[in-house]
């Protein structure tokens, strides 16, 4: 999944945005409020992390304005500040979560996996469908009990059509979601994974919307 990273010390941005790679996210790297309140406005990110004391504009701020604008975005504070007073007004502007720094990398990937899964309404962490069961903190994926070798690529599409079950997502929604800055994107890459998914997956499991996208239907039995 795509996240947007807000962060103005250097060294730690880069170290967050690495070991969140590592992880398996695809990261977007900001280092001020105002190119964090435009990236974070836009579709393209499942959630962001936010840094406080951003320059060009406060990340209180910035929180404050996505929330006036009606952005429900999730996003993770994460901050030096730790006074009670500033993670209660953290929150009471509408941060999903507050963390003070420093934070180990895996507990922050589990944290961001639990603001998404909350955000699209799921209780657990894996995806069922049609006897296909995908694993995010894990990144794996099965059928019918069998495990299934993907490529990154082919797991974060399949990723994302599976978190966002019976709503269709055009190539470009895709794209966002698989590609962070600086990736060369070809313009058949999206239909080249979903036919490698359906090979070895069901191959009804990603249905075609002509004209408009890909679909993973909801299934029923897990919900």
């Amino acid at each position: 999944m795509r996240i947007l990273l807000a962060e103005d010390d250097a060294m730690l941005g880069d170290g967050l945005r690495a070991g969140l790679r590592q992880l398996g996210f695809q990261v977007d790297w900001v280092r001020d409020g105002e190119a964090a309140e435009r990236e974070l406005a836009s579709g393209a990110y499942a959630a962001g992390v936010l840094d406080l004391g951003l320059p060009r504009k406060d990340g209180l701020d910035v929180l404050q304005a996505l929330r006036a604008r009606r952005v429900a975005k999730p996003v993770l504070v994460l901050t030096a500040r730790d006074a009670v007073p500033d993670r209660i007004r953290g929150l009471d502007l509408g941060a999903d979560d507050y963390v003070i720094k420093p934070v180990d990398l895996h507990e922050l990937g589990a944290r961001l996996r639990s603001l998404v899964r909350r955000a699209h309404g799921q209780m657990q962490d894996s995806l069922r469908c049609a006897g296909v069961l995908l694993e995010p903190a894990a990144r794996q994926v099965s059928l019918n009990g069998e495990a299934v070798a993907l490529s990154t690529r082919e797991f974060d599409l399949l990723h994302a059509l599976m978190r966002n079950a019976g709503r269709v997502m055009s190539r470009e929604q895709l794209e966002e979601q698989l590609y962070s800055w600086g990736h060369e994107v070809d313009s058949n890459a999206v239909e080249v994974h979903i036919h490698h998914l359906r090979r070895k997956l069901q191959p009804d499991l990603i249905q075609t919307v002509r004209g408009v996208g890909y679909v993973v239907l909801r299934d029923p039995e897990a919900a």
